[in-house]
């Protein structure tokens, strides 16, 4: 039969399919030659990336978590500062409830999108930290307007605000007159301080359960809130200090120049500290892995469900396991949310964060309740110590008794916010292990209770002892705030739990393109909303009962009804 075919061909045809015959053998050599150096180069790769996949020690998780320290003593100088910075160059009291506001409205609709934005970042260096480090020069542009803003107005033509002028002979008085250059400066470093502040917090979270394994999640979460407590207590601890007095203040201009460039300083130093810490894996190399995983050794049951079409399970295998094998360490790797749809518009990212589903909707009303509640000590405390506590006046004239008790009240009241920052960094150690005895229901619920009863005691009491004393209520609230609802949104992403399709008369909900980061930066979302909320009817809320002590009331009732809406929350088997 081969003679018969070779005489049909003839010489012709017998030439060119011995040719095929070697460029075919040729081909096959080549590949086979190259399989081994794809392999090693696969390894390499994944070798490159071998931290993200064990458990961290707490040495590491201080280092990932030293951002929001840094953030934390920039807060620490926004709170102690900015009001007496702003009021010093010209605004009004009744102005400054819109200098506050201006961030989180901002904030509101930005932090989501950032989210996104960060969960499809496709730069070698990864997805989080490029937004750690473009939030973080928004930060420190803040601290350099803050406290130089009314200087860069006077450059811009400026009249200086204290013109000595005589009169008949007899003693200098002060004339004040409008900064609205210097205005413009520090209400800009202030909303940059403010929102990059917030906003920063989102990846840096983001970042750390990236790099984490699910089983270091509460571990990892509760070093971050600990941080975050300790730059408080050490930033309100840094402008207590009487700068002036020493010669880093003269040098640097004033006491409150050296708060700020001893808190720049340290900023930059926590901030590095981490984004230099641990390597994330590029979203291209991601999906690149995830591909060649899914046309492997098995299914991945979880990827394929249509709520789960974010997540999967990152796996260092390199074909030399078999099925059973592979499946066993599947199921002990961390999960990692993959970046939504490329092709995806700015309307479906949009859809997505509107119509979430219920787990998160849920949270998300908790957090924005409960932050309501935080707020309204963080940002009126001080005031309640020196109106109801030490019975002052803030409108009284200057070296008044009633001035002066008001003014001791508010140094007292700072105080009592350090032992909340001291307490939040206490409470964060053993949060963990409250979690796994108790299980995050009670623990989250606790808090909240915990928080609502500590500010209705200091609202009936009205004492120093009081303000100390049930301040530390107020880090138990921090602390639960800053750890619980990303714990909470870490585990529904490794489990893949969103009721997307739980939504009344909507049988064709739009598709869940939504990652690990959209949902952080939602969640973070809130706290600017409860901060907006919060600026514009508190002024009326105490205005209208006639006592900061509303301030405490209104926070311990919003606690109240968040520990009800913490049982709403779905926990699975947290």
């Amino acid at each position: 039969m081969t003679e018969k075919l070779h005489e049909y061909q003839g010489l012709v045809g017998r030439f060119h399919q011995v040719r095929d015959d070697i460029k075919e053998k040729f081909i096959a050599w080549k590949e086979n030659r190259k399989a081994p150096h794809q392999q090693k180069e696969e390894t390499d790769d994944l070798d490159d990336y071998s931290h993200i996949f064990r458990k961290k020690s707490r040495k590491e998780l201080i280092r990932t978590s030293a951002a929001v320290m840094g953030i934390e003593f920039s807060y620490a100088a926004e709170t102690a500062f900015v009001s007496p910075t702003l009021l010093k160059i010209g605004v009004q009291h009744e102005h400054m409830t819109l200098v506050w506001a201006v961030s989180p409205l901002i904030g509101f609709f930005l932090t989501p999108i950032l989210g996104s934005l960060s969960d499809g970042c496709r730069l070698e260096i990864g997805r989080r930290r490029p937004f750690i480090i473009c939030l973080s020069i928004g930060v420190l542009l803040g601290l350099f307007l803050v406290p130089n803003g009314e200087a860069f107005g006077y450059l811009l033509g400026d009249e200086d605000h204290t013109k000595k002028t005589s009169e008949d002979n007899s003693t200098s008085s002060e004339i004040h007159t409008s900064h609205p250059w210097g205005v413009f400066f520090t209400v800009l470093g202030t909303a940059l301080l403010d929102f990059d502040a917030d906003a920063c917090q989102s990846p840096a979270r983001a970042y750390l359960l990236d790099v984490t394994i699910p089983e270091d999640h509460a571990r990892g979460l509760s070093t971050f809130t600990i941080m975050a407590g300790l730059g408080g207590f050490l930033g309100y601890a840094l402008g207590g200090i009487n700068w002036d007095a020493t010669a880093i203040g003269e040098m640097l201009g004033g006491h409150v120049r050296a708060v700020f460039t001893l808190i720049t300083i340290i900023f930059v130093i926590c901030v590095s500290y981490t984004v230099t810490s641990f390597k994330e894996m590029p979203l291209d190399l991601l999906q690149h892995h995830h591909t060649s995983l899914n046309m492997g050794g098995f299914r991945n049951e979880s990827f394929e469900s249509e709520h789960d079409d974010l997540g999967y399970s990152n796996e260092k295998t390199y074909g030399t396991l078999n099925d059973d094998e592979m499946k066993e360490r599947h199921n002990k790797q961390p999960r990692m949310s993959l970046a939504p749809n490329p092709n995806a518009s700015l309307r479906h990212y949009l859809k997505s964060i509107i119509y979430m589903p219920r787990s998160i909707r849920m949270l998300c009303l908790t957090n924005l309740v409960c932050w309501m509640a935080h707020v309204c000590y963080s940002l009126y405390f001080t005031d309640f110590v020196g109106e109801a506590v030490f019975d002052g006046d803030p409108l009284a004239p200057e070296f008044t008794e009633s001035r002066e008790r008001y003014e001791a009240g508010v140094r007292f009241g700072c105080w009592g916010m350090s032992m909340y920052s001291l307490s939040c960094a206490c409470y964060s150690t053993i949060i963990e292990r409250l979690i796994s005895r108790f299980g995050a229901k009670r623990v989250y619920i606790g808090g909240l209770l915990t928080y609502s009863g500590g500010m209705f005691l200091m609202a009936l009491t009205k004492n120093k002892f009081g303000v100390i004393l049930f301040s530390w209520t107020a880090g138990v609230m921090y602390s639960t705030l800053f750890t619980m609802p990303y714990l909470l949104v870490a585990h529904y992403h490794a489990r893949s739990t969103f009721d997307t399709m739980d939504r009344e008369g909507d049988n064709n909900p739009p598709p869940q393109i939504r990652g690990l980061g959209t949902d952080v930066g939602l969640v973070s979302s809130m706290v600017f909303l409860a901060q907006f909320i919060l600026s514009l009817c508190m002024g009326t809320i105490v205005t209208v009962s006639g006592t900061t002590t509303a301030v405490v009331s209104v926070a311990s009732v919003l606690a109240f009804c968040g520990a009800g809406a913490a049982t709403q929350i779905m926990y699975l088997d947290l």
